[in-house]
């Protein structure tokens, strides 16, 4: 059974972790999958949204413990597979120029909250909460979360995160700058809607060069940044789509 479905429509390319049964849990048909709906997203012209999201109570409680215990004899290379398709599908996304929005509901732990973090921006219900947990379990984090985490909260903050594994509320991750909107729960499918329809709208052209901006922004120079900037929105102002916008706009305010 698929712990994961994608559904591409209407421009929103949906994974959702689809096994709640389990709590979501990662494993190795959990990359897979994941691996092959992100990659599905970038092969999809129509999409110009990707929503992460879960069915029941939890996000994800990351790696399943009991499938960890039953491959002990071969499980460095087992989680090796594991870790190389997760970040696979991570990549994909992380290239793929599409918006990505994860709409987290109850716990997000382990490579949940790896696989949040790697989104574009966070939508939490009242109810989420994050931890790292990965050295709770005598393990090292993946899905990016040593690269994303010290970049949004600092590396001392993002060490005490990762190493004591604080179970973060909403309101304490939105304050760290993790989360960027709060919806109460009896809302939060209609807010979660209401955003990637928003950004299904916008410009695919100005939302695939803001990723990529911000993407260079921490290694570049000032001067490099620059040229960065005045060649992507150079190239935008002569697209097809951004002379649509603007004539529209004209045509608006007439």
């Amino acid at each position: 059974m698929s712990r994961i479905r994608f559904t591409p429509k209407d421009g929103v390319g949906r994974i959702a972790l689809a096994a709640p049964a389990a709590r979501n849990a990662v494993d190795i048909g959990w990359c897979e999958d994941f691996s092959a709906a992100a990659k599905a997203c970038g092969a999809d012209a129509s999409l110009r949204v990707v929503l992460i999201e879960a069915d029941g109570d939890f996000f994800s409680v990351g790696g399943d413990i009991d499938h960890f215990i039953a491959h002990r004899n071969d499980l460095t290379p087992h989680v090796r597979r594991m870790a190389g398709l997760f970040h696979e599908g991570l990549l994909a996304l992380h290239h793929g120029g599409l918006p990505v929005v994860a709409a987290v509901q109850g716990l997000a732990a382990g490579g949940g909250f790896s696989l949040a973090l790697q989104a574009d921006l966070i939508l939490a219900a009242k109810s989420a909460r994050f931890v790292s947990a990965y050295s709770s379990s005598g393990l090292s984090p993946d899905g990016g979360l040593t690269y994303t985490l010290p970049r949004m909260v600092g590396t001392r903050r993002a060490f005490e995160i990762m190493a004591l594994n604080p179970v973060m509320d909403a309101e304490t991750a939105q304050r760290l700058g993790i989360v960027a909107r709060i919806f109460a729960d009896d809302v939060f499918k209609t807010e979660v809607e209401a955003c990637v329809r928003r950004l299904a709208g916008m410009s695919a052209g100005a939302l695939a060069a803001l990723k990529r901006l911000l993407a260079s922004s921490l290694n570049n120079s000032l001067e490099q940044q620059f040229s960065a900037e005045a060649e992507a929105v150079a190239q935008l102002a002569g697209s097809a789509e951004t002379l649509k916008i603007l004539e529209a706009f004209l045509a608006r305010r007439g």
